[in-house]
């Protein structure tokens, strides 16, 4: 039996067109289907070339005969900091990766992010992820930073069925899931963002961003710059995921969004609420939001996370949210070059951000 190509055998390069197909089976064989179910040509091209961030760097590992071996994917994003010096923070997420297993234990995985991170060095300032507890070791080893688990709000809908379902997680038993999508009656996201009427530039939706930027602006944390441009990309045309939207108005006015996904959990149904924004200092939207996630998603709960110091998380209590034991995502971070100042406190998140999707 002849030995595998040692890392030092195997070209590393830029992925091309015609390997498509070829990452699409191996991603599905390292990760199964991801968020969708399936991972198809159409979801890849939405999240890696048309993200208004810019198309994702990679890498591919190949062996002589033109087998991948490997796959190393960042995802393009951009924060914002607030204060005086406002600035952009261009920055990449370590998303879809994958060693064929013929090919594990060769640091091939090292290595294609290594390099991957030297590609990017010149254009961009920050690399974070929230890699679970199986991949975080080897995420220290290559110079990340573990900066705190980012909390979970959860609000149970259907008590006793929420209650089944976290106790069997929680034991980590199996429980009989049912089949098919939650009954959620919400709006489709893909529907209502795609309405030139709401998000034009004169429209409700732009109107309600552009004065909740220029309350942020004072923020000193890092957050991404919402626009109707970026709502649109990010949950009204991503294939697959299954978007809806909440809205709470004034009279004719708009004065507060939300947006989630229903999903199923195991035995659950959850409502993944991902955004929301009001106008400043509109407490009384984030409420009617938050309870309205609950009350027409047609889920067991909703979970989120909610910003310190966001109206919605001064609303949590009286929507009838609470952080939730034992769960929450670990945020490591650095720069290309090695370590980062940041500490958690230093990010304004939505959900959002930071769904792996």
């Amino acid at each position: 039996m002849s030995a595998l190509p040692a890392p030092a055998e195997l070209t590393f390069r830029p992925p091309a067109e015609p390997d498509l197909p070829a990452v699409l089976d191996l991603l599905t064989a390292s990760l199964a289907g991801g968020p969708t179910g399936t991972r198809t040509a159409e979801f890849f091209a939405w999240k890696h070339l048309r993200n208004p961030f810019g198309a994702s760097p990679g890498l591919v590992a190949e062996t002589a005969d033109g087998r991948l071996a490997g796959v190393r994917l960042f995802l393009r994003w951009q924060w914002r900091t607030g204060g005086a010096d406002g600035r952009t923070v261009n920055a990449v997420r370590p998303v879809d990766t994958a060693t064929h297993p013929d090919f594990q234990g060769r640091g091939i995985f090292r290595r294609l992010t290594l390099d991957l991170l030297d590609e990017v060095a010149g254009d961009t300032e920050l690399v974070f992820n929230t890699p679970n507890g199986n991949s975080l070791p080897g995420y220290r080893k290559m110079g990340w930073q573990e900066l705190g688990r980012v909390p979970i709000a959860v609000r149970a809908v259907r008590p006793a069925a929420f209650a089944r379902g976290a106790r069997a997680a929680l034991a980590r038993r199996p429980a009989a899931a049912p089949t098919g999508p939650p009954d959620c009656r919400l709006p489709t996201a893909r529907d209502w963002l795609a309405d030139p009427t709401v998000t034009g530039t004169r429209g409700a939706l732009a109107e309600l961003l552009r004065e909740r930027a220029a309350a942020d602006s004072a923020d000193h944390r890092l957050a991404v710059h919402r626009t109707p441009e970026f709502l649109r990309w990010r949950y009204g045309e991503a294939p697959g995921l299954d978007y809806r939207v909440l809205t709470v108005h004034r009279g004719e006015e708009l004065t507060g969004l939300a947006v989630g996904r229903p999903r199923r959990r195991g035995p659950l149904a959850e409502f993944t609420l991902a955004d929301l924004v009001v106008r400043p200092g509109d407490r009384d939207s984030a409420v009617r939001l938050l309870r309205a996630a609950a009350r027409e998603s047609g889920c067991d709960h909703v979970a989120t996370h909610l910003s310190p110091g966001t109206e919605a998380a001064d609303a949590a209590l009286r929507a009838g949210y609470l952080r939730a034991p034992r769960t929450g995502m670990t945020l490591a971070a650095r720069s290309p070059g090695g370590a980062t100042p940041l500490t958690l406190a230093d990010w304004r998140f939505s959900l959002g951000d930071l769904e792996v999707f």
